[in-house]
């Protein structure tokens, strides 16, 4: 058996692996509900009406909104023109097939830098992820989004091996770039770790000594970047007479009155995802167990202070449920409490908590998707569920662990060796790294803790993994080994 067909018989073979994975969590897993059925509601009207808008099925008609970009809607209605209106279960099928794309640009990426026998390794672990590919089975943008990071990671590495300047895979990288922000507003740190490096690439193999004619190309991409969202911003101007050039953060249409006391005093002991789903979603519209808050939520400077604090909270949930409206007069006694909180324990709010929330959006369980207890630690109440979080914790954490190895070994080899192939791709591993630790950045600043937002680092750690079964390093004298194709 000849070895190209050896490889194309085991490819096929993960990827009915990761087929197989992916549609036995659409059949039993496939979630179509909150934020889905927002922009499942935008596609429809988009293609009902003709308007980028809510509430096609209202009586009053529909309306235009901005509260969500219209990456994944455009995606939604394009399903729902092909396959008819509302076929979600369609949608989650071609999610299916986009995933096991991303899967295969990772893989043919980690030949490319790492040589052709990291591409099967990389390609069965990608395919056999339960966290990526669990998310085929849930009608959100995460699933194109890891599609655009492995594209645009795939044709960074193209466009540098082909010249760069002007090619195709500039424009790929463009493309892929200013989609991902569609999809997901935070992707714009994607651009923020790609474009530089990218430049400092075109700067570091100008010889020409023309630093603007060798930036350029670059300097082009990102005006194509940016050019769906200047038309986003000239839409919303006119329609809204607002400047807004991604999606607000509090997913709010201009005029829509915010209530921003009980979110600030959420911040101010919140932690975990159980927190998120108990807590914050609910609120204004479904009871809430007040006997569910931590003792952090009335730590005051004092035990009587803590004990007053307890007894107010108490009264305001009890107000609270008898109405299921988060009223005004509700939201500023709310703020109130936060405001006492935040004078008791100002490096606790500023500091502990948001490192506190990040490490739970990296390190919990991946469970929030299955039938898993939000607080799955009680082994005596679900023992069975508890051993299986715990098997999903380490697995997540072994992903973390093996690809930042793979990293190190990685930036070893391609800041240490003396060989030009080793060095080529310098540029392309900050870029990486860079995309991870802006991530990282901004989820301090995230309200709630949800384990997706650190979903994105996966299509990367699938590409570093794969530096562990690179050829080993040769001596300095040695013939360097020819990079492969991305086949």
């Amino acid at each position: 058996m000849n070895k190209q067909y050896s490889f194309w018989l085991w490819a096929s073979a993960a990827l009915v692996a990761g087929l197989v994975l992916r549609l036995w969590f659409v059949d039993h897993m496939a979630r179509v509900v909150g934020d889905s059925l927002v922009y499942g509601d935008i596609a429809k009207t988009w293609l009902q009406h003709g308007m980028y808008g809510l509430s096609a099925d209202n009586p009053t008609g529909a309306r235009p909104t901005l509260i969500r970009l219209p990456g994944y809607p455009m995606f939604l209605a394009a399903c729902f023109r092909l396959f008819g209106m509302e076929n979600y279960r369609a949608v989650l099928n071609v999610q299916v097939v986009v995933d096991l794309c991303s899967c295969w640009l990772a893989s043919a990426l980690a030949g490319r830098l790492f040589g052709h026998r990291a591409r099967l390794p990389v390609l069965w672990i990608a395919a056999l992820c339960p966290f990526t590919a669990n998310y085929t089975s849930i009608a959100l943008a995460e699933t194109l989004v890891f599609a655009t990071i492995a594209l645009a990671f795939c044709a960074f590495a193209r466009w540098q091996d082909t010249g760069l300047g002007y090619n195709r895979w500039l424009w790929t990288v463009a493309a892929a770039l200013s989609y991902s922000i569609l999809l997901r507003p935070e992707q714009g740190l994607l651009a923020a770790a790609v474009l530089p490096a990218m430049l400092w690439r075109s700067l570091a193999n100008n010889k020409s000594h023309r630093p603007l004619r060798a930036a350029l190309p670059v300097l082009a991409a990102a005006l194509c970047i940016a050019l769906p969202f200047i038309l986003w911003t000239a839409r919303n101007a006119y329609l809204f007479h607002v400047f807004q050039p991604l999606s607000p953060r509090n997913a709010n249409d201009p005029g829509e009155v915010l209530l921003p006391g009980y979110g600030r005093w959420y911040r101010t002991w919140a932690i975990d995802f159980a927190s998120t789903a108990e807590f914050n979603w609910p609120m204004d519209g479904e009871p809430i167990d007040f006997t569910q808050l931590p003792d952090r939520a009335f730590d005051a400077t004092t035990p009587a202070a803590s004990a007053d604090m307890r007894s107010r909270t108490s009264a305001l949930f009890a107000d609270y449920n008898a109405g299921l409206t988060l009223t005004p007069e509700i939201d500023a006694r709310f703020d109130a409490l936060a405001a006492e909180l935040i004078h008791a324990h100002p490096m606790r709010y500023y500091v502990g908590l948001r490192i506190a929330r990040v490490l739970d959006m990296t390190l919990r369980p991946r469970t929030e998707t299955i039938p898993v207890p939000y607080e799955w630690w009680h082994w005596r109440r679900h023992p069975a569920q508890t051993a299986f979080a715990a098997a999903y914790a380490a697995l997540n954490l072994v992903f973390f662990a093996v690809a930042f190895t793979g990293y190190s070994v990685w930036r070893r080899r391609a800041w240490l060796s003396p060989g030009p192939d080793h060095r080529a791709y310098r540029e392309l591993a900050a870029a990486m790294a860079a995309s991870i630790v802006l991530r990282w950045a901004l989820l301090l600043f995230i309200d709630n803790a949800e384990p997706r937002y650190t979903l994105e680092f996966f299509p990367i750690f699938f590409v570093w993994i794969g530096a562990l079964f690179a050829i080993p390093m040769q001596p300095p004298d040695a013939t360097l080994v020819h990079r492969n194709d991305l086949g």
